[in-house]
């Protein structure tokens, strides 16, 4: 079986995507986000991206794992940066899994219009996501780098 990976910006649809797929393929979903946000909350201070390195490799080796086993993985991670969709495919292609990335495309209207909306369901605590503060936004203007076509094994626009 295969494992995907969701590249995209922050409140992009991949967790909604991931959702859809894991209805469609049977598959499993392993979110990088949930996993941080029931180990630490919604705040790990100053370790988080070094506890995001430790987490993605043991979701990585945990996805070979049971897309070994028969069942296809969808690693809800993000991959921002070209260096993690290059290591994301060195990853499994070096133990003979399959793999692709799915790039969620979303205009910059929407995308400011989806931050706003999650960011109102998480202060009237209808949502345990991330709240998007001018931080985490900046962090993400810095990191973030659109996808080639030719790095991607799909484009969704939502």
């Amino acid at each position: 079986m295969k494992v995907i990976a969701l590249c995209g910006k922050l409140c992009s649809g991949k967790t909604t995507y991931a959702n859809s797929l894991k209805e469609s393929l049977h598959a499993v979903i392993l979110s990088v986000d949930a996993f941080m946000l029931s180990i630490f909350g919604s705040d790990a201070g100053a370790d988080h991206d070094r506890y995001v390195e430790g987490l993605t490799k043991a979701l990585y080796a945990t996805a070979t794992d049971i897309a070994c086993c028969g069942t296809p993985v969808i690693l809800d991670t993000g991959l921002w940066t070209l260096a993690s969709r290059v290591s994301f495919r060195t990853y499994f292609a070096s133990r003979g899994v399959p793999c692709e990335i799915h790039y969620l495309s979303v205009p910059d209207k929407t995308w400011e219009e989806r931050i706003a909306k999650r960011n109102a369901e998480v202060k009237a605590g209808r949502s345990d996501a991330y709240f998007v503060d001018e931080g985490l936004l900046s962090k993400f203007r810095e990191a973030f780098e659109v996808p080639a076509p030719d790095e991607v094994d799909c484009i969704l626009t939502k």
